[in-house]
Formats: structure tokens, sequence, C-alpha cells
């Protein structure tokens, strides 16, 4: 098996560095290029990364990096793909691996393209308006939407999470939870579903909801804190929801949810945006916007999910982040703990993708697609 695998993704960037016609169709070609030694040890072959692509114009893409051939290869879904219509779509907000296939949640575009793994072409589509997160639970695939139309709307109505056969790839139920729903986990044979209630500004949603799975319904809301985010649960089932605050005098926050009481336990009055849990570790960032300031405060850190107490302040030390203009991305190598970190610069011109060393040194760096944000890792099976 292991030589198969290897075998597959060789092939697909090999095949992704040259481009084929045939009459009466136009092929995008990807780039690819060297930028790591390549490493022939552990499960992980590499990963993919969305790039979002700026909104209203059809920029979303995907790239892969091969652990095995030391190759960043950008743009391979048009290349893969040359018969779908405007590519990828506008505005890719998630991408996550499950089994054999990759599903790439294309949030205006109101869709989730689902591809192969190894090869990268276009298995099915599925429609889903204003999708936002995917997350996965067995044989099932849970998107959040915000439901209606992109738009601020104090009357925005109520988001929902519906449930896909990951089989059959069609959507088999729904529930309604918050106001503008957005990342997930599962715990216990239930999910909790972050709510931010975005479009509704100034009266934001500040709720968690807990779903059962079995019957698929709401069976409680968390009262947190407002503008909810991104979330992630540790090895003692402890789960960590970030609050965007609302951008004037409520900061941007990090709470602690007990999930044997369905409560919230802490507050831990630390900016946090973007988050990767590996092990006992939380890394996160945070780009605080400031309407009283008209300015961005960028930080960094890792903190300890045993004692929920801070270690450090950096993630990157060598100076580095001095270069980063708007951290977008981050993901932890579980193997190696190698640390990525993507930069949306300044959101229209082509972004970049850092890789540092567990140390928080700068391995490499290369250009990524426009807005590079969501990472996903490729295993062996």
């Amino acid at each position: 098996m292991k030589k198969i695998t290897t075998k597959l993704v060789l092939g697909l960037l090999i095949s992704l560095a040259f481009v084929s016609c045939r009459e009466d169709e136009t092929i995008f070609p990807s780039s690819s290029k060297s930028v790591a030694a390549p490493r022939s040890d552990g499960n992980i072959e590499g990963f993919y990364l969305l790039n979002e692509g700026n909104m209203g114009m059809n920029r979303a893409s995907i790239d892969i990096f091969s652990y095995r051939t030391g190759n960043y290869t950008t743009d391979i879904y048009s290349e893969r793909n040359p018969t779908v219509v405007k590519e990828l779509g506008d505005v890719g907000n998630d991408i996550q691996i499950y089994g054999n296939k990759v599903y790439a949640v294309i949030n205006v575009s109101n869709k989730v393209e689902v591809i192969d793994k190894w090869t990268a072409k276009r298995i099915k589509k599925i429609d889903i308006p204003n999708c936002r997160y995917v997350a996965f639970y067995k044989d099932k695939a849970y998107v959040s939407s915000y439901a209606g139309p992109v738009a601020i709307d104090p009357n925005a109505e109520i988001g929902f999470v519906a449930e896909i056969d990951t089989t059959s790839l069609e959507i088999k139920r729904k529930v309604n939870v918050g106001y503008q729903p957005e990342q997930m986990v599962v715990h216990n044979g239930k999910l909790y579903v972050a709510n931010s209630g975005g479009y509704r500004v100034p009266n934001y949603d500040r709720t968690v909801s807990v779903i059962d799975l079995e019957t698929f319904t709401e069976i409680k809301k968390i009262d947190v804190g407002i503008n909810l985010y991104s979330i992630e649960i540790d090895s003692r089932g402890d789960i960590y929801v970030s609050s965007r605050g609302d951008y004037y005098n409520t900061p941007s926050n990090l709470f602690v949810i007990d999930t044997k009481t369905d409560e919230k336990k802490m507050q831990l009055n630390m900016p946090v945006l973007g988050m990767c849990l590996v092990d006992d570790l939380l890394y996160y960032y945070s780009v605080s916007w400031s309407y009283l300031t008209n300015s961005n405060k960028v930080t960094y850190g890792i903190m300890d999910t045993r004692t929920k107490k801070v270690i450090s302040d950096k993630i990157i030390t060598d100076g580095t982040d001095k270069q980063i203009m708007i951290p977008y991305g981050l993901q932890v190598n579980p193997e190696t703990k190698e640390i990525y970190i993507t930069d949306a610069q300044n959101y229209v011109v082509t972004g970049y993708i850092y890789c540092f060393t567990p140390e928080g040194k700068l391995k490499w760096k290369t250009t990524g697609g426009n807005i590079p944000a969501h990472i996903a890792f490729i295993t062996k099976n």
C-alpha cells in the first residue's frame, strides 16, 4: 500500500508538470517549483492548500505540496478539471480530507466541491447556499451554512447545518442552528457549532449550538461570547472557541467549554482568530481590526491546554513575522511539528505560504494564490 500511494502522488505531481490540450478545450496550466528537499519518511504525503480568492472575482484555487518531491504546485484544480465552468469558483472557505475524498467549501459559489484525493479530479458538486465549514463523524460530513445571501442584514435568516452521506454524497438531513454559523467540532456524538451572527451586526449571535447527531436536533445553545468563529477540542474534551469581538470596544477573546456539562467554564482574555491544536499545544494568531484606530494588531502565541497558560507569545522566532502582512491561515504538521502560516498580503496580490521549523525558524517560503488560507494534510491511508 505504501508503494502504491507514493506512486499515485508522484504520478499526480508529474502529470501536473505537463500540459496537454484536446481540441476545443482550454487547459489552465499549473505551475510547479521545488521549495524543499524531498523526504520519504512519515505517513503524511503533503498537503492541499485552498486559496480563498477575492470575493466576486472567481479566484478560488487549490495548490498542492508534496514532501516526497519537495515540489509546490499551484492551481491544480483548473488543470485537472478543464471543463468546469468558472473553475473552482468564488471564495474558498474551507478544505478537509476524509477518506479518499477532498471537500472544498466554496462560500459565495454556494457549493461544496468533492474531488479525488490522489488525482484532484472532481467527483461531485454539492449545492449548499452560503456554505462555510465542514466537519466529519463516522460516514457523514457536516457543512455549516449562513442560509441566506451575502449581505449585512439585521433580519438575516437563521443558519443551518447540512448532513451529507460521504458515500452517496447526497444531503440527508438539515438542522437549524444559530445565526451565521462558522466552524464545528464533534465530541461524544454531539456536534458543536460556533454561531457568529456576523450579518446582524451589531446584534451578534453569542452561542454555540449543540446538535445530537443521532436525532439531528439542536439540544442546547451555550452562551459564550459575541461573534464566534474558530473552534478546537483537546484530548480532555475541553472546547476552545474564539470570539472576534465587535471591532470597537469588545476585543477578540478565547473561551473554554466543558463538554461534561456543556457550559462555558473559562474566559482566557487573549485575542485569537485562527488556531490549530496539536497534542496539548494550541497554536494561535490574531489579526484584531479596530475601527477606533483604523488599524490591525497582529499577535501570535502558543498555549498549553493542560494548564490553560500561554507558554510563548511567539510562533516565529527568527524575525520573519515582520515580513508577514496579514496572517490568514495556520496549520502544524502533527508528525514533524513544522508550522505553516499563510500571508494574504493586501488581499489583492498573490499571497505567500511560509514553512517554519518547530522552533519557529524559516525553512522555506513560496507564492500561493490569491489569499492563501486553508491547509489539509494528505495521508497515505
